[in-house]
């Protein structure tokens, strides 16, 4: 459809000029129009040639009507449709932010802030009568525990898993070149690592799922000697065992085998035009126990690299089973990513985008409670994901327990995302998440290469200035007194009111006095997922 529209339109002009100049000579019609014919037509042209607008490459001239309408769409929004604050599921100022610190444009406001300082849930960051001085930008996090040979050195801001398959061949590209020159870590989502992965060089954190993607035989087992191959790769920094994603938790998927293209199998070791399948759960364990050693081994054959998992929480009960496995085995994982239900997925069920997994937030404070109540939390680095793209928003989680940040749709915007919310189709305007070689070939990997790296820069910049304002010098300072939350339009809470933590060993002690812990710690077991009698009902979460 892209090929047939550039055809027509620059065809159509062609065609027209020549016609249109012999009209105007022959007094059938203004000048004028043949003027204008030719403008278009060298319009046209310079939009396929041009590198900055993936969106003019795909759609030449008419791509700019998308831009004339993005002018004047405030005006259109505000009276007819929506304010520029309503998140659907990004808003127009989120997006506009990450767009402006990307292209070095000035992301500077004037006039007040347009949300609702009173509204129920609004929430800021306190600051300091006397200011810390400016520090670097470049905040870094160590991630590797007692049982780490080679721990890492990782920015506290990285790029979330995204697989090579639900991105295009450049996006992927841009996104590792853009990560390599900035310093920080790209993870690789569960497709497993392809040519445009390792291209460029940049960081990796080699997404471990349920199908074992270039780590698998010819059944779709876990092999270890192929995933030596991989792991053991300069390139890659870590490794993350993927037990669930926020978008879809609980949730398996296929990619069709028409989609199930030879660079696409190439990378997963898959058959080519084959359906490709990713269990619901992992077949290489299926205890909690089971799930470390797991964990365990990895690390071994990996070398010694950070080994950890990621997973969006589910049943409480699971998740302590898993912290209660770490205290009787002596085993932990050097990280924990928590991800929240609000993150994205190329495609998924509605009911499970909607209504299933439990937000970050909560996620993240009870994985952070939990290890400080085992007196787990000084050995286990903390990532979240889940709908992060300003430094509010890595202050705020970082507040909340985390040790880093990561980010897909903050990284897909930067690389030119216009949230058309068609990823699922394989007709993305802007090249970010097709297979289609025409519309990916208006994603420019240089041009976008340095928008992810300013993205990345300018974000930790801005965070660098909060954390300087709150009086502190390193994100890792941040604590829940530093945020605040308004619960009515005349209450207003400290986050740590809303979120208290168990003091250290809490958990080794006893039961504390948390509806949380009281409904579901005692039933979990680390030899088994499922509850050892039926969960106490629970009035409250925290």
């Amino acid at each position: 459809m892209t090929s047939l529209i550039r055809f027509l339109t620059l065809a159509g002009f062609a065609t027209a000029t020549p016609l249109l100049a012999w009209a105007a000579r022959a007094g059938e019609i203004g000048w004028w129009w043949s003027v204008l014919s030719g403008l278009l037509t060298a319009l046209g042209a310079y939009d396929l040639l041009q590198t900055r607008h993936a969106i003019l490459r795909n759609y030449p001239v008419f791509g700019h009507l998308r831009f004339m309408f993005e002018a004047i769409r405030p005006e259109i929004r505000q009276y007819l449709i929506e304010s520029d604050s309503d998140a659907v599921p990004f808003s127009r100022l989120q997006r506009a932010l990450v767009y402006q610190r990307a292209k070095r444009d000035i992301d500077k406001r004037p006039f007040g802030t347009q949300l609702d300082t009173y509204a129920s849930g609004f929430e800021w960051m306190n600051h300091a009568m006397v200011p810390a001085p400016l520090q670097s930008h470049d905040f870094r996090v160590a991630v590797g525990g007692p049982h780490c040979a080679r721990p890492y050195e990782a920015s506290i801001f990285n790029i979330s898993a995204m697989s090579f398959g639900s991105l295009s061949a450049n996006a992927i590209r841009a996104l590792n070149k853009g990560a390599k020159r900035g310093g920080f870590a790209h993870d690789t989502g569960e497709g497993s690592i392809s040519a445009y992965h390792r291209e460029f060089g940049g960081d990796l954190i080699w997404e471990i799922g349920s199908g074992y993607f270039g780590a698998r035989d010819e059944s779709g087992r876990f092999d270890r000697e192929r995933f030596i191959e991989n792991a053991r790769d300069d390139q890659v920094k870590m490794i993350e065992v993927k037990l669930s994603q926020g978008a879809k938790p609980g949730h398996g998927g296929v990619l069709p085998g028409p989609k199930v293209t030879p660079e696409i199998a190439s990378a997963r070791g898959v058959q080519p035009w084959v359906d490709c399948v990713s269990p619901a759960s992992h077949s290489a364990f299926s205890t909690p126990i089971g799930l470390l050693e797991f964990i365990d081994e990895l690390r071994r054959l990996s070398g010694g690299k950070p080994t950890g998992f990621k997973f969006a929480v589910g049943h409480p009960w699971e998740w302590f089973a898993i912290a209660k496995a770490m205290h009787e085995t002596g085993i932990t994982p050097d990280f924990i990513v928590i991800d929240g239900k609000e993150g994205g997925t190329g495609a998924a069920p509605a009911e499970f985008i909607d209504r299933v997994g439990m937000p970050m937030r909560e996620g993240l404070m009870l994985v952070h409670d939990t290890l400080v109540g085992m007196n787990l939390r000084s050995q286990i680095r903390l990532g979240a994901a889940g709908k992060l793209t300003s430094a509010f928003d890595i202050a705020r989680t970082m507040a909340m327990g985390a040790d880093w940040c990561n980010s897909a749709r903050g990284f897909m915007f930067a690389v030119g995302c216009i949230q058309a919310m068609n990823c699922h189709t394989g007709r993305c305007p802007t090249g970010v998440t097709t297979q289609d070689p025409v519309r990916q070939r208006a994603l420019v990997v240089p041009d976008k290469a340095d928008r992810v790296f300013n993205f990345h820069e300018n974000t930790l910049k801005a965070l660098a200035e909060l954390i300087a304002a709150a009086g502190l010098t390193h994100p890792s300072q941040l604590r829940l007194d530093h945020i605040m939350r308004r619960i009515t339009r005349s209450e207003i809470q400290l986050m740590s009111t809303i979120y208290p933590t168990l003091k250290g060993g809490e958990l080794l002690e006893g039961i504390p006095d948390r509806p949380v812990y009281k409904a579901f710690w005692a039933q979990a077991r680390p030899d088994s997922f499922s509850p050892d009698s039926a969960p106490k009902p629970a009035s409250h979460f925290f």
